[in-house]
């Protein structure tokens, strides 16, 4: 019964406390708003570009209710959940002068943003429709969304790829295309007004980390590390705030035995937060169509402490030096797998233990671009690593290193940081700063 009340009392405080500290926190039913502002920019200023960038006359995305493309949802207005019946959206860039027309054939309409060339009529004749409008533009190239590749890009499913040849005939199907390349750099790339919009996301998520390690929520000895990934979960919930993945939680100690694991910490949900721990958690929401993630750490105070051991101080700029070198690799044009050999080689000059896993961040938490390492992989990424480094992408800065602890007896403990970052052409800015110093729970 105490454990229930516990749980009851958590919920009821999150709740209340979601409730009143996100002011900044745009309405659900003023969000379309936002989302349709930011995305007509997108579709009028950078999709005309990124089109003639990578060579490509007439793209099409078709998809079905519940079998959705995964670019889909980012190039139609809000509110929408999904494709109704069978959706077709084409753009066709008719030249600077004229811009890319947008089109959609389709049972329903995608409002102003949208010109639909088809009024009606039976599954056929939808397909013939299409052929039509794509026979009278008579492209050099028709890109479909099929990548071996790249997930996010292979939205066309094997039933609409046959029915498409089929409407199109032999001749036009020969045009077909892979629109991979496309797909990435339409993912990838973000305006100056969404990188706005997405400081803020990132903003809240950092406060709401905050806020959870704290005496507010944590007393040690008695909460769980399950209770504290709720605390967040059940704080962005409320605000409206959708979490891509739930949170996650972990201890290290003085005395813990971790076992044959590259990372130090134990996760057990039901696992007692006691004082001298360093706690770690890994938090990612989305808001406005846009992702965050973000890890951050901190320590709790013996009774006769009122700050970390220096170790444990020392080991957090241990960290910041990780991020500085890493961050400093950035160069246009560059790999994710080049910039993880240079940062990699840096790193061992100066004798850091580390790990880097940094990925692209947007739309999608992981998303297209340039893998620079993964957790199990500390060599080059093929395909995805190769993807060079354009400007205005963003970028989990993500990785950690292992540091021996004086205060431990020379243990080792692990600082596991990510931040929510921006990609200019010249530097990498993180969207809401960055964390320096450990959070301090009494």
């Amino acid at each position: 019964m105490l454990r229930v009340f516990k749980w009851v009392l958590l919920l009821l405080w999150s709740a209340a406390f979601a409730a009143q500290a996100q002011p900044g926190v745009v309405a659900f039913a003023d969000r379309p708003e936002v989302e349709n502002r930011l995305l007509e920019e997108r579709l009028e200023q950078l999709l005309p570009r990124l089109m003639r960038e990578q060579g490509i006359d007439l793209w099409l995305v078709i998809a079905r209710e519940y079998n959705d493309d995964p670019v889909f949802l980012s190039l139609v207005p809000k509110p929408r959940f999904t494709a109704r019946r069978t959706t077709m959206l084409l753009f066709h860039d008719r030249g600077p002068q004229a811009g890319v027309e947008r089109l959609t054939i389709s049972r329903y309409p995608l409002g102003t943003l949208y010109q639909a060339a088809w009024e009606g009529g039976d599954l056929e004749a939808q397909w013939r429709r299409l052929a039509e409008v794509i026979a009278e533009r008579d492209p050099e190239k028709i890109a479909v969304n099929v990548s071996a590749t790249w997930p996010v890009a292979d939205g066309l499913s094997h039933g609409l790829h046959r029915q498409l040849q089929e409407a199109l005939g032999d001749g036009l199907s020969q045009r077909l295309v892979s629109a991979e390349s496309l797909v990435v750099r339409w993912l990838e790339t973000r305006t100056v007004a969404e990188v706005e919009v997405w400081q803020r996301a990132v903003a809240i998520a950092r406060d709401t980390i905050a806020e959870a390690f704290s005496q507010r929520v944590i007393t040690p000895g008695v909460t769980t590390l399950g209770e504290v990934a709720w605390f967040i979960r059940q704080r962005f919930e409320t605000a409206g705030l959708a979490p891509w993945f739930h949170p996650d939680v972990n201890r290290q100690w003085q005395e813990a035995d971790y076992g044959d694991t590259p990372f130090l910490g134990i996760g057990d949900p039901d696992m007692v937060i006691r004082r001298g721990d360093l706690l770690h958690t890994d938090v990612g929401l989305c808001y406005l169509g846009l992702c965050t993630d973000t890890q951050e750490m901190a320590y709790v105070l013996k009774l006769d402490e009122t700050d970390a051991p220096p170790g444990l101080a020392a080991a957090m700029a241990v960290g910041n030096r990780w991020q500085d070198v890493l961050t400093g690799e950035f160069q246009t044009g560059r790999s994710g797998n080049e910039i993880l050999a240079a940062a990699q080689r840096r790193l061992a000059a100066m004798d850091i233990n580390h790990a880097i896993y940094s990925h692209p961040l947007g739309v999608y938490g992981h998303g297209p671009g340039p893998t620079i390492g993964m957790w199990d992989n500390q060599g080059p990424t093929p395909g995805r690593g190769d993807w060079p480094l354009y400007p205005m992408t963003g970028y989990a800065i993500e990785g950690s290193v292992t540091v021996a602890i004086p205060e431990w007896g020379g243990k080792p403990a692990q600082m596991k940081l990510e931040q929510s970052a921006v990609f200019d052409g010249e530097q990498v800015h993180y969207l809401a700063g960055r964390q320096t110093r450990l959070h301090l729970i009494d």
